[in-house]
């Protein structure tokens, strides 16, 4: 069970596409994902989005750093953005990353 909410208790359909950068020494990170005319701004509730929340088996991954993208003053993006400022941090992401994948059948390909 790996599901991206944007509001508490309301599944993402969507499935992002999620660009990865590490540091060097690999105790920083950043994951940004970008949503495609998601649900969460189908529903007229913009208001509800409270962040990104990252829920599986282990718990909850969860950043603020949510934005929405304009196309002719209407949404039809969702940018998030995750920074992880540890092994750890980026380590538990993977995990994540690796459930969610396996359930949505995603790839990964560097670039």
């Amino acid at each position: 069970m790996a599901k991206i909410q944007f509001s508490r208790g309301i599944d993402e359909e969507v499935v992002p596409e999620v660009r990865l950068t590490r540091s060097k020494d690999g105790n920083d990170g950043t994951a940004t994902f970008i949503f495609e005319n998601p649900r969460a701004l189908d529903q007229d509730k913009t208001d509800d989005i409270t962040g990104m929340y990252l829920i599986d088996e282990e718990g909850e991954i969860i950043t603020r750093e949510v934005k929405a993208i304009f196309v002719n003053g209407r949404p039809e993006k969702i940018q998030a953005l995750y920074l992880m400022k540890s092994k750890e941090e980026w380590e538990r992401f993977i995990r994540f990353m690796e459930r969610y994948a396996e359930e949505n059948d995603l790839g990964f390909s560097k670039s």
